[in-house]
């Protein structure tokens, strides 16, 4: 068994988000291809890259509000949400506009792979004006 305590890793700055996040690796795998959790911390509309993992994905929405899409959707979450991602589906995740929003991160098999960033405005957003 392993306890692992909020605030034992440091929190660090990514650099395949856009906008202010922090990540807080809780856990590194323990084992070839096992689980690894992140507290991540989105502030005002901020969002990662896309992307896809070699594994499943499970992200916990502990606080605030958010968005989650991949190439045909876009889901506004919130606390209490679970979002299941399958093993090499292309998406992102982050904070609606004005919100910020922390949840954990679950993944197994490994570490992601990052593509470009978010073009597109998230919900609830307006495109630009010309």
């Amino acid at each position: 068994m392993k306890v692992v305590r909020r605030g034992e890793q440091p929190a660090q700055r990514g650099t395949t988000f856009t906008g202010e996040v922090t990540l807080e690796r809780m856990l590194e795998a323990q084992q070839p291809g096992g689980v690894t959790v992140a507290r991540v911390t989105f502030r005002d509309g901020a969002r990662t890259h896309w992307h896809t993992h070699p594994g499943e994905q499970v992200l916990v929405i502990l606080e605030g509000r958010g968005i989650v899409g991949n190439e045909t959707e876009q889901v506004e979450v919130q606390p209490g949400d679970l979002v299941y991602t399958p093993p090499g589906e292309k998406h992102w995740h982050g904070a609606a506009p004005g919100q910020t929003m922390v949840h954990l991160s679950i993944t197994t098999v490994g570490p992601a792979e990052w593509h470009g960033p978010v073009e597109q405005p998230p919900v609830g957003t307006a495109p630009d004006q010309d």
